[in-house]
């Protein structure tokens, strides 16, 4: 009996389907991993950039240590003992700052104090804030202006020993929001919820017990011109270039003191105090001005003056309307002139 023949040799089968996704694949995990090594480096060199420009233009940052993680897909920066200040008095710091932004939109950046932070007047000192949230977001940084976050939960503010009170002891709620918008337009909005005033505080002898709350909701025209070598020159350029800040409503709740603002124009005198008007509704007006008096925020003849014509407006009720105006460096409430007018800026 005679064996079968063998079958011919057919083709080799060839594997090169198989390597060809594994070799893309290994091509694309090295471009990205160059990718994320390039972006480790250029945060850490943009950073050192921009905190020797902010020290060219009168502030100060400093940190002890600097970490930079988050591959494949984040860039996540931790910094130790940060510290921030102008020549002015202001001071921020916090033991630990975390940031952190996707590869893909690495302009993008959230930003946490998991620790807490303290922020340092230049008269009054340092005050301690810690709360369940202490976070905040920067974006469209080559805009003017850039888009800014700040958001916090359940704040607890206690100033340092020996510092003087500060308005708040607690807050259930803080927002600050800087925002880009059409027309050469930026807009800015603050809430502060259900706060706590300090005891024995200003806020406190208003608000007694009850909470203290806040809104403001304005826009800043022409905001192309604001730029500078510091802040001063930057607010400057602003007003030269015809930048104000209109007030679109704004309100403070102390306990049974209302104030609300139904509508402003702001700007900045050459001696860098804010210049306007703001149109002002009030409930029990007169106790706060007497609670200003007394507690000596305002000269006490001031503040009787004012309260005594607030009281002519009200009526029979509790509610007035008045102008309060900054002009020439004074604050005047109606007739009134019940103190200077705030500083934006230190002139030199």
């Amino acid at each position: 009996m005679s064996l079968p023949d063998p079958p011919p040799p057919g083709k080799p089968v060839s594997r090169l389907g198989l390597y060809i996704p594994f070799s893309l694949l290994t091509l694309l995990a090295l471009a990205w991993s160059g990718a994320w090594i390039w972006a480790r480096g250029e945060t850490g060199a943009r950073m050192d950039r921009g905190a020797a420009a902010l020290k060219t233009a009168g502030y100060e940052i400093d940190w002890s240590e600097r970490k930079i993680g988050g591959y494949p897909f984040r860039l996540n920066v931790t910094l130790k003992d940060v510290e921030a200040r102008d020549a002015s008095g202001w001071r921020l710091e916090a033991a630990k700052v975390e940031g952190q932004a996707y590869l893909h939109a690495p302009t993008r950046w959230i930003l946490a104090a998991p620790e807490g932070l303290t922020f340092a007047r230049p008269v009054g000192g340092p005050v301690r804030v810690t709360g369940k949230l202490l976070r905040a977001s920067l974006s469209g940084l080559g805009k003017r202006p850039p888009n800014a976050s700040f958001e916090g939960a359940d704040l607890t503010f206690a100033p340092a020993a020996g510092a003087l009170p500060f308005s708040l002891s607690t807050a259930e709620r803080v927002e600050m929001h800087l925002r880009k918008g059409p027309d050469d337009e930026g807009g800015i909005w603050i809430t502060v919820k259900d706060g706590r005033a300090r005891l024995p505080g200003l806020m406190g002898r208003i608000a007694g017990n009850q909470p203290v709350s806040m809104t403001w909701d304005s826009r800043l025209t022409r905001m192309s011109a604001f730029a500078g070598a510091d802040w001063a020159e930057a607010i400057r350029n602003w007003t030269r270039g015809g930048g104000r800040m209109t007030v679109k409503t704004a309100g403070l709740t102390a306990g049974p003191a209302v104030i609300s603002v139904t509508s402003g124009n702001l700007g900045v005198g050459a001696d860098g105090r804010a210049t306007g008007t703001l149109d002002l509704t009030l409930r029990q007006a007169p106790n706060a001005l007497a609670t200003l008096g007394a507690s000596g925020t305002l000269p006490e003849d001031r503040a009787a003056a004012a309260a005594a014509v607030i009281s002519a407006r009200q009526g029979t009720g509790d509610i007035a309307r008045a102008t309060l105006t900054f002009e020439a460096g004074e604050t005047t409430l109606g007739p009134i002139a019940i103190a200077p007018a705030p500083h934006v800026f230190t002139p030199r």
